[in-house]
């Protein structure tokens, strides 16, 4: 991959002020990620095709237990279709990588993928609710 290639994703990131941006192809894979001193942006631009979203585990105050934050601004559903069950119940057990729900954005379906093992404590969020970025979604026992 040439540094043009590198520094045109640098600017795509920095534009659309993404935290993370993920791009494959047959011969290449390059992971950025960005880190902010003050706090990361209220918006997220949805992902375009290549794009993989990252979710951030962290502490809130005032509660026990990490949460999976809402990568992106979206649609949140609990399940695959109306009629399946949900990826994720209160008590169940789930390992990092494991699907917990689906963050739809501009017609796209993004997988919200824990980023560690746990027993899900809490869902946040109602099937078909509007999420923003940074928003959590699940919370882990302590």
């Amino acid at each position: 991959m040439d540094i043009e290639k590198i520094r045109t994703l640098i600017a795509l990131m920095e534009e659309n002020e993404l935290v993370n941006l993920e791009v494959s192809s047959d011969d290449e894979h390059i992971s950025l990620t960005r880190h902010y001193d003050a706090p990361a942006p209220t918006m997220m631009a949805a992902p375009t095709a290549g794009v993989a979203p990252v979710a951030a585990a962290t502490k809130p105050a005032g509660k026990a237990g990490k949460v999976e934050n809402s990568p992106m601004v979206g649609v949140f559903y609990s399940a695959p279709t109306p009629n399946d069950p949900p990826f994720v119940k209160v008590g169940q057990q789930v390992k990092a990588g494991d699907t917990i729900g689906i963050i739809e954005a501009m017609k796209i379906m993004n997988p919200l993928e824990a980023t560690q093992s746990g027993i899900i404590d809490e869902i946040l969020v109602d099937n078909s609710e509007v999420v923003q970025f940074g928003q959590p979604v699940v919370r882990y026992k302590a």
